[in-house]
């Protein structure tokens, strides 16, 4: 049963994901992406802080040992969350998600890089296929002409470039894990989010009207409800078993993105999609497969 709770949890937060990656679509050609992060951010706070403050947990959740790290691993959400906005505005939402996929193949680059992890041949080739999907669904850019005049060439470019801030604040998370509490990760992401937002407020917001405030508010509650569902989803069952299930996002974009802008995704993007899909998937499967090993005490650490 808590299999399957903890299943449904990871499929609610997916849903709620593609929800808000569907609202930062919808007014992304009109508001500066500054403007989004800040709402994303201050109103993801709200549901965070009353949750921790349910579970007696908000005391611990402003206790830090390590403001350095804290700050680190801020600063490079925040590179992601304007890259991934950035991209939503350009993209079709099911182009944009597949893009963000890539993500845990740069961090397993990366935790060779800055963890000093071994990583063996088995993931290198999962993140060299992950490239090749990517390379797959860009194959339409290379009409530079098309790209140029569509702005998706540079939604692509800054797609990429937030998976490798997405790649670089999971590494530094794990490595806060080791002295900081889930809570206080969690805190502290949201409130850099929030002033990096807040900060370019100078260079020119707008003023929304009703439906555009509701969009942006729901856009930072669907956020911090989707974090908190996610964490709770890891508390109940192994992260190896439940990680898989991310890829439902996938699935909510395809869905909303027609439903809402009509948007029908080439076949380069399916196959892409698909390719990078079964990249990570082998990536998971390779770390459970070594988890149970170890286990067992039949394997040296990879």
């Amino acid at each position: 049963m808590h299999l399957l709770k903890a299943i449904l949890l990871k499929v609610a937060s997916a849903f709620l994901f593609a929800v808000m990656s569907v609202l930062v679509r919808w007014l992304g050609d009109r508001y500066p992406v500054g403007q989004v992060v800040f709402f994303r951010s201050a109103f993801a706070v709200l549901p965070v802080v009353i949750i921790y403050a349910w579970r007696g947990e908000l005391i611990a959740a402003l206790r830090i040992g390590r403001p350095i790290g804290h700050l680190g691993r801020g600063l490079t959400a925040v590179g992601a969350m304007f890259c991934n906005f950035t991209a939503l505005a350009l993209l079709p939402v099911v182009d944009a998600t597949a893009i963000s996929f890539v993500a845990p193949l740069f961090a397993v680059a990366l935790s060779a890089l800055i963890l000093k992890e071994r990583v063996r041949i088995y993931r290198w080739s999962a993140v060299f296929l992950g490239f090749s999907g990517v390379l797959v669904m860009l194959l339409p850019q290379f009409d530079i002409g098309h790209s140029a005049a569509s702005g998706s060439g540079v939604g692509v470019i800054t797609g990429l470039i937030g998976a490798v801030f997405s790649a670089g604040s999971s590494t530094q998370t794990r490595a806060l894990t080791t002295s900081e509490s889930t809570s206080s990760i969690v805190l502290y992401f949201s409130l850099i989010c929030t002033l990096a937002g807040l900060a370019t407020w100078p260079l020119g917001w707008l003023t929304p009207n009703g439906p555009e405030l509701v969009a942006l508010i729901v856009i930072g509650i669907c956020g911090g409800g989707a974090h908190i569902l996610l964490t709770e989803s890891y508390r109940l069952a192994p992260a190896s078993l439940i990680a898989p299930f991310d890829y439902t996002s996938m699935l909510w974009a395809l869905v909303l993105g027609f439903l809402v802008f009509a948007e029908v995704p080439s076949a380069l993007v399916f196959v892409g999609a698909g390719i990078i899909a079964a990249a990570g998937l082998f990536v998971i499967w390779r770390e459970r497969r070594l988890a149970l090993k170890r286990e067992m005490g039949i394997a040296n650490s990879e």
